[in-house]
C-alpha cells in the first residue's frame, strides 16, 4: 500500500512539478513582498491560500484560536518583534475570527445570552458615542472616516470585541483556571525577562530604543539608575501591569482551597511585585493597594479586611516615614511618588493646565485620531501634540469634557455591576476571590491610566477588561465549578494519604 502511494506521489511529482515550483516560488514572493513592503494586492492575493487555511484551522481548533490570542495580545509588543502591519492588527483578526465562528457556529457556542448584561449596556454606549465623533470637525479638516476609524477601534471597539470574546469563550472551570494559569506565566516570564535585562543585558532591540526614545524617561540620575520595561512597550506600562496582576494574584492565592494552586498564586505575585519595582513606576504602588483594598470591600469579612488594612498601612508607613532600604535606587525613586515637591512626579500637572486653556473652545475634543497629522498653524495643534502622560488625558483631549464623563460614567457602571455579582450573587468562596481579584485589578489599571497611558496598551486592555467580562460569567459557571473545586480536594486529599501512607511505611 505504501509502495502504490509512493509511486502515485511521483508520477503527481513528476507531471506538475512546475506548477508546485512556481506556486512555492510565487508564495515566496508574496512572503517578501509582505515583509518588505506591507499588504499589497499581490502579496494578499498569493497569501489567499493561507489565509483559508487559517480560517479551517481556527473553525476546527476554537479554543486554540482563543490561547492564540493571549498570547499575542502579551508579547505583541516585545522589542524584537516587529511587524510589517499595524501592532493592533493580530489582536483585531484573531478576535473578529473568534466572534465570527460563534456567530456562524451558534448551535456549538450556547453562550450569547451571558453577554446581556451591565457591561454590556456600558460598552454600548461609549462605542456609540466613539461612532457620533465621526461628525466632530473641530479642527477644521474635513470627516476623515479612516482616521476616526483608527482611533475609535482603540479606544472603543477593542473593547467590545474583548468583552465578547471573553463572555463566549471562558465557559468552563477547567478554561477559567487555565486562563488565570496562563496570565500568571506570562507575567513570571515578565520578571524573568527583567531579571535577564539586568544581569545579561539588553538585547539589540532593546538598547536601541532605552538609548534614544526611552533615553530620558528610563536613563535616569547620570546613568545609575534604570527603569526596566521587561517585555513591555516602557517600564509605566510594565509596572502598572505588574502591580494590577500581583494584586488579583494574592486575592486568588488567599480565597483558593486548593493547596496547589495557592502555593502557586503566591510565588508568582512575590517575583511579579520584585519586577513591579525595578520597573521604577511610582505610581505602581498606589495601583497595588487599590487592588487589593477593593477587595476587602467586597470581602464583607473582617478576618480578610483587618489583616490587609494592617499590612498594608505598615508598608505604607515604611515607605512614607522611614529610610529603610533607601540604599536601593529603585525602592527610593518609589518613595519619591509620595513626596509633593518632586518635579518629575508633578508634570503631569503642568501638562493638563495648558490643556484646560485650549479644552474649553472644544466640548466635544479635536476628535478621535487626530495628532500629529493636525497642522502647526491649526487653533488645536498644541492639544493634538502635547504629551498627555495620562490615558484619562488622552481621552479627554479627543472627546472633550463631554466624552471624558461618558468614558467615567460608563466605566463606573462596568465596575459597580462586576461588584453586584461578587457581592450579591456568588456564594464560592474560591470564585468569590477570583470576582474580587479581577475587580481590584481592574480598578488598579485604571488607576494607572489615570496617571499614565497604559489603559489601552498591550496588553493591559485584553486582560483587564477581559477580566472584567469573565466576573460576569462567573454565576453561569459557578454549578460546575464547585463540583470541579469539590473533585480537585478529593485528588488533594488522597494524595495526601498516599504520601501519609508511604512515610509510615518507610519507617517500619
Amino acid at each position: 500500500m505504501a509502495r502504490v502511494y509512493s509511486n502515485r506521489l511521483s508520477v503527481y511529482a513528476h507531471e506538475n512539478g512546475g506548477r508546485v515550483l512556481l506556486l512555492f516560488l510565487l508564495f515566496s514572493l508574496a512572503i517578501y513582498q509582505l515583509v518588505s513592503s506591507g499588504f499589497t494586492t499581490f502579496a494578499i492575493i498569493c497569501l489567499s491560500p493561507l489565509i483559508i487555511l487559517f480560517v479551517y484551522a481556527a473553525f476546527k481548533w476554537r479554543m486554540f484560536t482563543f490561547w492564540t490570542l493571549i498570547t499575542v495580545n502579551y508579547f505583541i509588543q516585545m522589542k524584537d518583534l516587529t511587524l510589517p502591519i499595524p501592532t493592533s492588527l493580530p489582536n483585531e483578526m484573531l478576535q473578529l475570527t473568534l466572534l465570527a465562528i460563534a456567530v456562524i457556529d451558534v448551535r456549538q457556542t450556547p453562550n450569547f445570552n451571558r453577554a446581556g448584561n451591565m457591561m454590556l449596556f456600558a460598552l454600548v454606549v461609549w462605542c456609540g458615542f466613539c461612532t457620533l465623533e465621526i461628525l466632530n470637525d473641530t479642527c477644521n479638516l474635513g470627516i476623515d472616516v479612516a482616521m476616526w476609524y483608527n482611533g475609535a477601534r482603540l479606544m472603543a471597539f477593542q473593547i467590545l470585541y474583548i468583552f465578547l470574546v471573553f463572555s463566549i469563550y471562558i465557559s468552563s472551570p477547567e478554561t477559567l483556571i487555565r486562563y488565570l494559569k496562563i496570565w500568571a506565566l506570562f507575567t513570571l516570564f515578565s520578571a524573568f525577562w527583567t531579571w535577564k535585562q539586568q544581569n545579561m543585558g539588553f538585547t539589540v532591540a532593546e538598547n536601541t530604543w532605552i538609548q534614544t526614545r526611552g533615553r530620558n524617561t528610563h536613563i535616569l540620575n547620570a546613568g545609575t539608575l534604570i527603569r526596566y520595561f521587561s517585555t513591555f512597550s516602557d517600564a509605566a506600562n510594565y509596572g502598572i501591569n505588574a502591580a494590577a496582576s500581583a494584586a488579583a494574584f494574592i486575592i486568588i492565592s488567599i480565597t483558593t482551597r486548593i493547596k496547589k494552586v495557592k502555593i502557586f498564586f503566591i510565588f508568582i505575585s512575590i517575583v511579579v511585585i520584585w519586577g513591579m519595582f525595578q520597573s521604577g513606576t511610582r505610581t505602581a504602588i498606589f495601583c497595588l493597594g487599590a487592588g487589593l483594598f477593593v477587595y476587602v470591600f467586597l470581602s464583607k469579612s473582617f478576618k480578610i479586611a483587618i489583616p490587609f488594612s494592617i499590612a498594608f498601612v505598615i508598608f505604607a508607613f515604611l515607605l512614607i516615614f522611614t529610610s529603610i532600604g533607601n540604599s536601593n535606587q529603585q525602592i527610593r525613586r518609589m518613595r519619591s511618588a509620595f513626596n509633593k515637591d518632586d518635579a518629575s512626579a508633578n508634570v503631569r500637572d503642568i501638562n493638563k493646565e495648558a490643556i484646560k486653556k485650549y479644552i474649553k473652545d472644544a466640548p466635544w475634543g479635536i476628535g478621535l485620531g487626530m495628532g500629529y497629522n493636525v497642522p502647526s498653524n491649526n487653533k488645536y495643534s498644541k492639544l493634538a501634540t502635547i504629551p498627555p502622560d495620562s490615558e484619562y488625558v488622552y481621552i479627554w483631549i479627543r472627546t472633550g469634557p463631554i466624552g471624558i464623563t461618558v468614558f467615567i460614567i460608563t466605566t463606573i457602571i462596568m465596575f459597580l455591576g462586576a461588584c453586584r455579582v461578587v457581592l450579591f450573587q456568588l456564594k464560592n468562596r474560591s470564585l468569590i476571590g477570583i470576582g474580587g481579584g479581577l475587580c481590584g485589578s481592574f480598578v488598579a489599571i485604571q488607576l494607572g491610566g489615570y496617571a499614565n497611558q497604559v489603559l489601552m496598551q498591550f496588553p493591559n486592555c485584553l486582560i483587564f477588561y477581559g477580566g472584567l467580562a469573565i466576573v460576569f460569567v462567573l454565576p453561569y459557571i459557578e454549578p460546575e465549578w464547585v463540583k470541579y473545586e469539590e473533585q480537585l480536594l478529593v485528588k488533594e486529599e488522597e494524595q495526601k494519604r498516599l504520601k501519609l501512607e508511604k512515610k509510615l511505611a518507610s519507617r517500619v
